[in-house]
């Protein structure tokens, strides 16, 4: 399997922090680019697995949009110049992210388009299947991610993937119908996490001078 690099283009800071996050704990590369310039200079790189941009930083009838359509729809011409190399990937996967203000104009033609999206706020699961079947089309994942549970033991320790309100749900992310995880939300989460990590530690040291 050929690395997976993993390019995002996002200008809210909440949501980068939030996926970058989250993608980072699967060892996998990402890079986050605020800009519309940047994003394109990333793009002809031919470096990237999946991107996952923000639609709002598009203009649905403008140059970035239709190169990111393009590869979603698998034209590997959509990027004249890019060098070719045999260990990439043979396709790179676009994932649309719509937020409530965009969905009005963005959603009727991610559909009509037939291009993979998600409206915000979306619940983690749903994300993460989604990145793992786009990983797998783009030939970098050998099978997709279906569940939190799929996740390695070493991966969830490193993301901390402890529950959340241990003895009331299994996993911080729950059940995809009875909860929903917000990127605020899991900042929280993991601030709170930090914390208590800093405390144990704390309370360890002090025993040690006891």
């Amino acid at each position: 399997m050929a690395e997976v690099g993993i390019l995002i283009i996002d200008d809210d800071i909440v949501s980068q922090r939030a996926l970058k996050n989250v993608l980072d704990s699967e060892g996998w590369r990402v890079r986050i680019v605020p800009l519309v310039s940047a994003a394109m200079l990333e793009l002809a790189s031919g470096q990237w697995s999946l991107v996952i941009v923000n639609v709002a930083m598009t203009d649905v009838r403008g140059p970035l949009f239709n190169i990111l359509k393009d590869l979603a729809q698998g034209d590997a011409d959509a990027l004249e110049g890019a060098e070719v190399d045999a260990a990439r990937p043979k396709r790179i996967r676009v994932l649309f992210l719509v937020p409530l203000l965009a969905a009005r104009d963005a959603q009727p033609i991610l559909e009509k388009e037939g291009l993979p999206y998600l409206l915000k706020p979306y619940h983690l699961h749903d994300f993460l299947e989604k990145v793992g079947e786009l990983l797998v089309e783009a030939g970098v994942l050998a099978d997709p991610i279906r569940s939190m549970g799929d996740f390695s033991p070493s991966n969830r320790k490193r993301r901390g993937l402890r529950s959340a309100q241990r003895g009331k749900r299994s996993s911080m992310f729950a059940s995809r119908d009875d909860y929903q995880m917000s990127e605020e939300e899991l900042l929280e989460w993991e601030r709170t996490e930090e914390e208590e990590r800093k405390k144990r530690e704390k309370e360890l040291e002090d025993r040690k001078h006891l």
